[in-house]
């Protein structure tokens, strides 16, 4: 017989879930040899642990003093499908959760073993569970055996052979990609199934990746938001596959999709999206003719004004970041134009909120920065998006996390603005003042040459650095 604490160490060994996310007020219910990262404020942690599984693709540990502040970025990483196992002694997320249990200390491991395995399957999302206060004293059987997981269904061959003839027949088939595709790792069978086909590639309006390499000749865009001008876009064509996103309301479509809560959306082919992209390519036959239209070659950057554009600005990190960089974005009125300037051609490479729930991308590059450290990050938020989360750089500056953090300040700041009418006070602050304050090496910039400079610097650094950039509007 074990303690609860001691049986929890040794499964956190054996799972190698070695990296604890902790908010404030937390009691340590993962004990034993783990990093531990700790933040300011809950839903800060929660991203941060968001970012960190989006990236490695295994679940990651949170422990909260108090779920119910942490409750929106919990919600948030549902919306992401990400796998987080969340733990508290006080408050409940259940709301937003795939799972929830209150175990009895001897469970406790037991538990943890069961939420590992829900966290983990399609689709995939976070988890709690309510720990007893006092994990030291109490007895628990030993870790539970780890059980291998093989989380991915292959979807029904008979409906695959049905839909590859569908395929072929059709006059004018598109393909729209959702965020599942590059989760599941279906980058890959996405273009080998456009390249095979002939079909033109939209991305689903505010996705929270990027599933399909923006400079390849098939990539059309991304749709637009709302039911009716995305219709619109897919009009044409005669054959709509959705592959890892629902299709947009009113558009007659076949949905590659490993959500069983998505079956209401009519034709349906439930199973793991990469293993029914490859399937379909392997089925169909090769199709020659050539597609119309191309998506537009990245706007001219003008130079030379002060602010500098948003383009201008854009194109200026574009320039400078290493061909290798994680994009992590949350400046909601850059996104058209992020998306024109910095082309995403490589899979698990940009990373967004697809809640939109503010504060998200700081955090969120922190943990992906730590998930993933051998590629540069860079968060390129508006200045509104970090006050969200603005106590996100204690983290990064306590635990030296090299990312990279573009703020582009427009002066717009709604939700300032809306208090200064409240209270009389003004919507400025010293952004770089700020990050200092907390450790973090900052610079305003107000070139493009100086940004694409300042970028390089940062990236290659091994500390984190903060980058503001007055830009003329959205």
């Amino acid at each position: 017989m074990s303690t609860t604490s001691r049986a929890i160490a040794d499964w956190m060994r054996l799972r190698d879930l070695t990296t604890v996310f902790g908010g404030p007020g937390a009691d340590g219910a993962f004990p034993g040899d783990v990093r531990r990262i700790r933040g300011l404020q809950e839903a800060v942690v929660v991203a941060m642990a968001d970012g960190y599984a989006s990236v490695t693709g295994r679940p990651a540990l949170v422990d909260l003093g108090c779920a119910a502040h942490g409750a929106g970025a919990v919600l948030g990483a549902a919306a992401n499908r990400t796998p987080l196992i969340v733990t508290t002694g006080l408050g409940s997320a259940r709301p937003a959760v795939k799972w929830s249990c209150a175990p009895a200390p001897r469970d406790v491991p037991a538990a943890l073993e069961w939420a590992y395995h829900v966290s983990l399957t399609p689709p995939r999302g976070p988890v709690f569970l309510s720990l007893p206060a006092d994990l030291t004293a109490t007895e628990a059987d030993p870790a539970p055996a780890v059980r291998p997981l093989a989380a991915a269904a292959a979807p029904d061959p008979i409906a695959l052979a049905v839909l590859a003839e569908r395929l072929d027949r059709a006059r004018s088939p598109v393909l729209v990609v959702g965020a599942d595709v590059d989760a599941s790792g279906g980058w890959a069978a996405a273009v080998e199934l456009a390249e095979r086909c002939a079909l033109p590639v939209w991305e689903a309006s505010q996705s929270g990746r990027v599933s399909f390499p923006q400079s390849h000749p098939h990539y059309r865009g991304a749709l637009l938001p709302g039911a009716e001008p995305a219709a619109r876009q897919l009009a044409a064509h005669d054959l709509v596959l959705a592959a890892g996103v629902p299709p947009p309301e009113g558009v007659a479509a076949v949905l590659l999709t490993s959500d069983p809560s998505c079956a209401a959306f009519g034709d349906v082919i439930m199973g793991d999206v990469r293993q029914a992209l490859t399937a379909l390519a392997e089925l169909t036959k090769l199709r020659h003719e050539p597609l119309p239209g191309t998506w537009p070659a990245p706007s001219p950057a003008p130079r030379g004004s002060r602010p500098m554009s948003l383009v201008t600005a854009l194109a200026a990190l574009a320039e400078g970041a290493p061909p290798e960089t994680i994009w992590v974005s949350e400046s909601p009125p850059s996104r058209p134009v992020f998306h024109d300037q910095i082309r995403i051609d490589r899979p698990g490479s940009f990373l967004c909120a697809a809640g939109g729930e503010a504060g998200h991308g700081l955090p969120a590059a922190i943990g992906a920065q730590l998930g993933e450290p051998s590629r540069p990050v860079v968060a390129v938020v508006g200045d509104g998006s970090l006050q969200h989360a603005v106590a996100a750089l204690w983290s990064a500056a306590a635990y030296r996390v090299p990312l990279t953090v573009v703020v582009l300040t427009d002066g717009a700041q709604a939700m300032l603005r809306w208090l200064s009418r409240l209270d009389g006070a003004g919507p400025g602050a010293d952004l770089c003042a700020i990050a200092k304050g907390y450790g973090v090496a900052a610079s305003h910039v107000e070139s493009a040459e100086a940004l694409t400079a300042a970028l390089r610097i940062a990236t290659a650094s091994d500390l984190p650095m903060l980058i503001e950039v007055p830009v003329n509007g959205p």
